[in-house]
């Protein structure tokens, strides 16, 4: 599959691996997918992104992001639900930063001694790599960009795709700003 992507597809993957590598998580997630599209520019994921708006407002994803993160990665829906079973999930982030510091349910190591060097995608990383894929062929396209990797975020569901929907970008706009796909690939692909 990874012959398939662009060199800014590729250039996603290598920026998400650094982003979880800085964030000492123990395994490159869709989250950190996401970190690296807004990283990039002048791609057609960047085009697209802010042909949405988003461009200004990157600063405002990263904070959604880092705030869900700080919710052990639950989503508003899982929030809710366990709301409606009478957990409140910001007494419990709050009671656990107060015992253990600010981010201590971010899943993230910090301050703990760490190795550098390869980190395995988790599955969620997986997911969205896998369903890029997918809509490059349902697009036609021959290969896998960053926009089809954006494309895959905003249809799996998780944090990712919330945020990205809570600032306008949502699988029907972003194929409506990318169009339908050409048949004919979306660039070369790295040898």
């Amino acid at each position: 599959m990874f012959e398939r992507f662009t060199k800014d597809a590729r250039a996603v993957v290598q920026g998400a691996a650094e982003h979880a590598e800085e964030a000492r998580a123990q395994t490159v997630e869709a989250e950190h997918l996401l970190l690296a599209l807004l990283d990039r520019e002048g791609s057609r994921a960047s085009f697209a992104l802010a042909a949405l708006g988003v461009g200004g407002r990157r600063e405002a994803v990263r904070r959604d992001l880092a705030e869900a993160r700080r919710r052990a990665g639950l989503t508003r829906a899982e929030t809710e639900a366990l709301a409606g079973l009478g957990i409140d999930v910001s007494e419990i982030v709050a009671r656990v930063e107060e015992a253990h510091g600010v981010g201590a349910m971010s899943g993230h190591r910090r301050g703990r001694r760490w190795w550098s060097g390869h980190r395995a995608f988790g599955k969620g990383a997986k997911g969205v790599l896998e369903q890029s894929l997918r809509v490059a062929l349902a697009r036609q396209d021959r290969h896998i960009g960053d926009e089809h990797i954006l494309l895959a975020l905003t249809v799996r569901p998780g944090v990712p795709a919330e945020v990205l929907a809570d600032h306008g970008v949502t699988h029907e706009s972003l194929s409506a700003v990318l169009g339908s796909g050409s048949g004919r690939g979306t660039g070369e692909a790295c040898a």
